[in-house]
């Protein structure tokens, strides 16, 4: 597991990015996108885990203009403000040009190889802006946040795109679950997977949030939609 370096496409800039390596050669590369959190130990385990199933992860920090290499934990009160914080004066648009830059860098990495995106919260909107705005092969959202002010860009989405949603979640709400689904339940491209009574970050790696059961079951159809999009 070592850190990257990854160019701004405008050259404006460099930002780091945890990468994990699989043992062997990689059956393709996916860009792993960070919570209001930073690159802490919970996306480095995300990482680490999508290289031992055989794929270059790199998780960008895309925090690094606001403060680089932070790590928060959720848990921690003082912590969990932070991060809001952070997230309010995130700039998205230019963090989806981030994300392209490690989407180019991933793509160089793997010989010219497909490359996917999974994103966690505010990484899962940024994994729906990326399927609209990029060249991702495929991508993944976990309990995305503000997709409603979103969907004028789903007729953009002309690669795959998975969002698992959070019933219970009280970042997101039961009507705005609805406007996903009345936006996007026809898009061919587009599928939302719901889990009943699970609340947001129920699939993260550690702490309190993680819902077993729930996690389980997204991140084996996060799997099988990789290994089908991206073989």
């Amino acid at each position: 597991m070592t850190t990257m370096i990854i160019e701004t496409l405008d050259d404006t800039g460099r930002l780091t990015a945890y990468r994990a390596d699989p043992a062997g050669e990689p059956r393709a590369a996916i860009v792993v996108i960070q919570e209001i959190f930073g690159i802490n130990e919970g996306i480095r385990r995300k990482c680490d885990a999508l290289a031992e199933a055989g794929y270059l992860a790199i998780a960008p920090d895309l925090f690094w203009r606001l403060q680089p290499n932070i790590e928060l934990d959720p848990d921690v009160p003082d912590q969990l403000q932070q991060a809001f914080g952070l997230m309010g004066r995130f700039d998205q648009d230019t963090g989806i040009r981030d994300i392209e830059a490690t989407i180019c860098a991933a793509r160089e990495a793997v010989g010219g190889g497909k490359v996917g995106a999974v994103g966690y919260c505010l990484g899962g909107r940024l994994a729906y802006m990326t399927a609209a705005r990029t060249d991702v092969d495929a991508s993944v959202g976990y309990y995305p946040v503000g997709i409603p002010d979103l969907l004028g860009e789903a007729p953009a989405i002309a690669r795959p795109l998975m969002l698992h949603i959070a019933g219970a979640d009280h970042f997101v709400t039961p009507d705005q679950q609805a406007k996903m689904h009345e936006g996007l339940d026809a898009h061919p491209r587009v599928k939302l997977h719901d889990y009943p009574g699970v609340d947001h970050g129920f699939a993260t790696e550690i702490g309190a949030r993680r819902s077993p059961a729930a996690a389980e079951l997204a991140d084996g159809r996060t799997t099988d939609f990789f290994a089908a999009n991206l073989a």
